[in-house]
């Protein structure tokens, strides 16, 4: 089994550090910037973000981090005795439960009820407010859960090595 946890383990940690990037940027500037352009413009420019990504490299990253994430904490519980397991265990459900289960349960409805509504209008106004505030908070969480899971795949890797 020694050769077999680094590989998911080093693929979640990447895909750990490369969305918790992501989500830092959107955090702290991509989404007070698109709020300064006002909710007409900045609704327009996110419901093409949310079309364009999903034809991204971002979905290979997102999905692939999952599924290692998933297994590097199963094996980790797995074999528990060994150094490192409770930070692949940690690691790897950070990631699962902090990023992914976030994304589809609190992010993605809220992506899907923005595209209903038209920029410009009475009611995209009223929902680009709402859509703001609820996806930046759900987007912090992605955030620290990412940043977290680094660490503690960092610490893994470390006592497996």
């Amino acid at each position: 089994m020694d050769t077999v946890i680094p590989i998911p383990a080093w693929i979640t940690l990447i895909s750990a550090t490369i969305m918790g990037g992501v989500y830092f940027a959107f955090s702290t500037f991509m989404m007070p910037s698109l709020d300064a352009l006002g909710s007409a413009r900045g609704m327009e420019a996110m419901q093409s973000i949310n079309k364009v990504i999903v034809r991204s490299l971002f979905l290979p990253v997102f999905f692939g981090g999952t599924l290692t994430s998933a297994a590097v904490a199963v094996v980790g519980l797995y074999d528990m005795g060994r150094p490192g397991a409770v930070m692949l265990v940690a690691g790897g459900a950070l990631y699962f439960f902090g990023m992914f289960v976030v994304t589809v349960v609190g992010k993605v409805p809220l992506n899907n009820a923005l595209e209903t509504e038209k920029p410009g209008s009475q009611a995209g106004d009223v929902m680009w407010s709402r859509y703001l505030a609820a996806w930046v908070r759900w987007n912090h969480v992605r955030t620290l859960s990412c940043l977290a899971s680094t660490i503690c795949l960092v610490s893994a890797i470390d006592r497996l090595g």
